[in-house]
């Protein structure tokens, strides 16, 4: 048995879907698929209805679900610890954080959260919201930043973790600089985030029962806020984006809002406490 086939079953669990685990794990389909037969056939049970409409858990998969996490998460605790007795472990900060937070907060906040106390190394990881989590959960790093709406919790177990604010954004509605687009137009050609994305859940969950009275017809979507500010720029549509991200474009006019106050959002930046005395 491999801990990585752990991982898959837990994420197959969670995104319900062969093809949206796969890519969330970052491996072909067919491979995937493999693993988690492989899992199957290791404990001796199917773990998943399969249908054309995605993956159930069986009675034995929900009955093994919370102890593959918990599994999981003691054998990176225990790698850990033996590599710290053994004194091979770096003095290494570990972070974890969304794409779009590591490009424009994440070098500034480090380099003010030094001032307070001097850090010997850090190693920063770049990934989707739902991979950063599973590296928290797995002891992988140590911390996740991130970005968190009030009503959009993160996926962590709330007995495990502590989150403090660190910074605030605003979600804004925007479009290419020549694009002609707003609330009252026939469709609204609309850029949208994928499930493991965790801007994407905050926009899904603002945009809940709304869909239809703007008008938005998908035309694209990728989990990187980046790739959608520059579809975007290309006019390409409409898409909800971090004004952390877009400043710049905004302030050339290479990008302006497309819909009213109503339909901005604001969050805060999260992660455990940083201090160090």
């Amino acid at each position: 048995m491999e801990l990585v086939w752990l991982e898959d079953f837990e994420a197959l669990a969670e995104y319900g879907s062969f093809v949206r685990a796969a890519d969330a794990r970052h491996i072909t389909q067919p491979a995937f698929s493999r693993r988690i037969r492989a899992l199957e056939n290791w404990i001796g049970a199917d773990l998943f209805i399969r249908t054309p409409q995605g993956a159930t858990l069986t009675e034995a998969g929900r009955h093994i679900l919370a102890s593959a996490q918990d599994a999981a998460s003691r054998l990176y605790r225990i790698r850990a610890e033996a590599q710290e007795v053994a004194g091979t472990a770096a003095k290494t900060l570990h972070f974890a954080a969304t794409h779009s937070l590591s490009f424009t907060f994440f070098p500034r906040w480090i380099r003010s959260a030094e001032k307070g106390a001097p850090i010997e190394s850090v190693r920063l990881h770049s990934d989707s919201m739902a991979t950063c989590e599973q590296m928290l959960v797995h002891g992988q790093v140590q911390f996740l930043l991130c970005h968190r709406h009030p009503d959009v919790p993160p996926r962590l177990p709330a007995n495990q973790f502590v989150s403090k604010e660190i910074g605030r954004d605003t979600l804004l509605a925007l479009a290419g600089g020549s694009a002609q687009f707003n609330a009252s137009s026939e469709s609204l050609p609309y850029l949208a985030y994928t499930e493991e994305s965790g801007l994407g859940r905050i926009v899904s969950h603002r945009l809940q029962g709304k869909e239809e009275l703007l008008h938005l017809k998908p035309r694209f979507s990728s989990h990187l806020a980046a790739v959608l500010m520059s579809m975007a720029l290309e006019n390409k549509g409409v898409a909800w984006l971090p004004k952390s991200l877009t400043e710049q474009e905004i302030s050339d006019a290479r990008l302006h809002r497309v819909l009213d106050q109503r339909w901005i959002s604001r969050w805060r930046l999260t992660s455990p406490d940083l201090s160090l005395r």
